[in-house]
Formats: structure tokens, C-alpha cells, sequence
């Protein structure tokens, strides 16, 4: 029996997938549940199984865009696992002998005299007007001289280096980095996209960690990151501003009572954002341990399009690339994006002296059609605010209860 194996549905809304990856090779034995491709829809890249042990044949190429229920393969439930399949051998060919064949006779060079290179009167004339070297300019006059023709056709090379690589190379786009490349457009074009900026004195952070890392880790077998306190610095302040954590639906807008915090981190196919579900009921070891969970899942490739859907609210951190400044671009639909850039010693004024501290430029992007500028730079203020004082507002007073020491 033949079994037509058909791409299968990765999530609602997705039409088509691209053959990313094949595994085997056109007839190849498989075994049941055996990963035999990997496929980019526009969210996620996944693993296609086998349905049934046989022969597969390939239906499809590297590249192609393959329709949801199209048939990819074929499956020869009926045939027989080979024993003891070891790879195949090439067969050996013993090498023909071949003719001896005749030397082709080799170029004389040209003759080479004294004249060889040297410009005539006229021609030396013209090549110092045009600031050109004699030894660049081929002769074609008797002997290799440069006559007055070749100096009036030579072209300076202002100064262009030669002998460089010049090739270049084309690669396919995946479906995941189109369809990244669509909403980003759509995202500048379709939303009124407003940036303000902040900075943020770490010192209070950079304290805490210090102080506590290593027992929080040794308790959690999680790190005491910055996402963290910059989830829950988020949290407070969407709460506080509920208009941030909400998106237009045509001629509605829907705010949420729950933040669904989107993380965007960088995977072998290009930008994921995984989401943490309800992150308002997380505490700081919970935050950090999906954090991880999500990125670990994200790099390997196995994030599902469940794990990337939905979210209200985007946090992306991209000092960990090492940028000062950025203005990130909104992940439609939703309204509002927070930027991390790194974090770099600065001269700051406190209680009316300069000192040197931690300092992070912060960006919040934000859709103007629903969040105004009091809401925009009072949710920012808000983030800076907790951030500066995370015992006091993301602590309750009490850190050794905050981090379950």
C-alpha cells in the first residue's frame, strides 16, 4: 500500500509552508514518527513525522512552497525494512587509461627590449597631464612602447584598488523571514508610530544581583536576570496605564486585564517572539524560568506557533547585541514595544554631585492612534521609576520574600 503523505495544518490562518530541510533521501526506509523534513510556515519552522514505516519518495524540492493537504511524499507501507542497511558503496571504477595527448605548443612571449614600456615624447606628455604612471599603461607600439594613441586612450584609475573580490551570492528567503519582512512594513505603514526615549540608573539592580545571583541560582537553577525586573517593571506600569496594553479591531479597542509579555529573541531561522502568558502572576523565578524555557525552545527550533501567538504588549532587548539606542518597530497588533539597549557607565548627577553609573537608554514604540503622549511617556517614567526603586515598587519592601529566598 501507498501512503500520500499530505502537509498537515501548523496553526489557524496558515495557508502554505516551505520545504526547509529533508531529512532522507528519495528511498530511504523510515520508520514511523521518524522527523523526515523540516517546514517554514510564516511563524515557525516544524518537524514533519513519518505516518508510516516504508519507502518514502519525495514529492517536493528544497524551496518549495507547498499548499496545506498537498502531498509532499509517498510512503511504501508494503515494503520490507532491508537488513542490516549499511551505506551504500560506490562502485569502484577502474580508471581508464588514457591517451597521451599532444603538449599544445606554448606561446613565445613577447620580446622584451629597453623601449618596452617607455612613452614616446608625445605620448609621455599626455600621461603627465593626466597624472597617469608610464608601468600602468599596456604599449602597443613596436617593442611594447606606449605611443601617443595609447596615452590619449589610457583612463586614470583614481585611485580604485584592483585585484579585490567582487563575487556575491543569492540565497532564498525563508517564509519566516518574508513573512517578518510583511509585518514590519505593514507595522510602519498601517500604525501612527511614535518613539520616546528614557534613561534608566541600573546601580539598584546591579546591587541586587550582586548581592543575591548566586543564592537565587543555587535555589532556582536559574539565573537573577534583567528580564525579570523588566517584565515586572512592565507589568506595573501597563497596569497603570491600561491604554498601552491595548490594540485596535477596526473601529474598537479592545483593552486587556491580562499581560501576555512577548520576549523577541534571536533563533537559527531569524526573530522569534515567544509569549509569557499571564506574566501579572508570575513571580521573579517564574518570570526567568519561562524566559529561559522560551529562548532554549526558540534557538533549537522547536517553539511551536502556539507558543507565538497572541501577546499585548513585546519587550526586545537589543543591548545584548550591544545598542545604545534604537527605535523599535511595534508587533502589530499590538500597540506598544519596549526597547532594552546596553548598559554602559556614565556620568550622571545625584543629590547634586556627578558620579559614574550603570546607565540604560530605554525606547518605548508605540501606536499614536489610541496611546497619546501622556500615556506614552507616563508608562516609560513608570518603567524608570520601578526600575530605580525595585524594593520599594516590584518588592513590596521585601526581597528575601520577593525572590523566595
Amino acid at each position: 500500500m501507498v501512503l500520500e503523505m499530505k502537509v498537515p495544518s501548523p496553526g489557524e490562518s496558515i495557508t502554505e509552508v516551505e520545504i526547509a530541510e529533508w531529512l532522507v533521501e528519495d528511498g530511504d526506509y523510515v520508520e514511523k514518527d521518524q522527523a523526515i523534513a523540516e517546514v517554514d510556515s510564516d511563524k515557525a519552522t516544524l518537524e514533519l513525522p513519518a505516518e508510516e514505516s516504508g519507502i518514502i519518495t519525495l514529492k517536493a524540492e528544497v524551496g518549495d512552497a507547498v499548499a496545506v493537504g498537498e502531498v509532499v511524499c509517498l510512503i511504501d507501507t508494503s515494503a520490507e525494512k532491508p537488513e542490516g542497511s549499511a551505506p551504500k558503496a560506490e562502485a569502484k571504477e577502474e580508471p581508464k587509461k588514457e591517451e597521451p595527448k599532444a603538449e599544445p605548443k606554448k606561446a613565445e612571449p613577447a620580446k622584451e627590449t629597453y623601449a618596452s614600456g617607455t612613452p614616446s615624447p608625445a605620448a609621455k606628455k599626455i600621461l603627465d597631464e593626466k597624472g597617469i604612471e608610464p608601468s600602468s599603461v599596456s604599449g602597443s607600439g613596436r617593442d611594447g612602447r606606449i605611443t601617443k594613441e595609447d596615452a590619449v586612450n589610457a583612463v586614470p584609475s583614481m585611485g580604485t584598488p584592483t585585484g579585490g573580490s567582487r563575487g556575491e551570492t543569492r540565497s532564498k528567503l525563508s517564509m519566516l523571514r518574508r513573512k517578518v519582512a510583511e509585518r514590519l512594513v505593514s507595522a510602519k505603514n498601517e500604525t501612527a508610530m511614535l518613539t520616546t526615549f528614557n534613561e534608566v540608573d541600573m546601580s539598584p539592580i546591579f546591587e541586587l544581583r550582586k548581592q543575591y545571583k548566586e543564592e537565587f541560582k543555587d535555589k532556582h537553577g536559574v539565573s537573577l536576570g534583567f528580564m525579570s525586573f523588566f517584565t515586572k517593571a512592565v507589568i506595573r506600569a501597563l497596569q497603570m496605564y491600561p491604554a498601552v496594553n491595548s490594540m485596535i479591531d477596526g473601529k474598537e479597542m479592545i483593552t486587556y486585564d491580562f499581560c501576555d509579555i512577548s520576549i523577541a529573541v534571536s533563533g537559527p531561522k531569524g526573530l522569534m517572539v515567544p509569549v509569557i502568558r499571564n506574566a501579572e502572576n508570575l513571580t521573579f523565578r517564574g518570570v526567568e524560568s519561562e524566559v529561559k524555557r522560551l529562548a532554549i525552545r526558540a534557538r533549537e527550533g522547536e517553539i511551536t506557533v502556539d507558543e507565538m501567538t497572541g501577546g499585548t504588549f513585546t519587550i526586545t532587548n537589543g543591548g545584548v547585541f550591544g545598542s545604545m539606542l534604537s527605535t523599535p518597530i511595534i508587533n502589530p497588533p499590538q500597540s506598544g514595544i519596549l526597547g532594552m539597549h546596553n548598559i554602559v557607565e556614565r556620568p550622571i548627577v545625584r543629590d547634586g554631585a556627578i558620579v559614574i553609573a550603570p546607565i540604560m537608554y530605554v525606547a518605548l514604540s508605540y501606536d499614536h492612534r489610541i496611546i497619546d503622549g501622556k500615556e506614552s511617556v507616563g508608562f516609560l517614567v513608570a518603567v524608570k521609576e520601578a526600575l530605580e526603586s525595585p524594593v520599594e515598587l516590584l518588592m513590596d519592601g521585601d526581597v528575601k520574600k520577593a525572590l523566595e529566598l
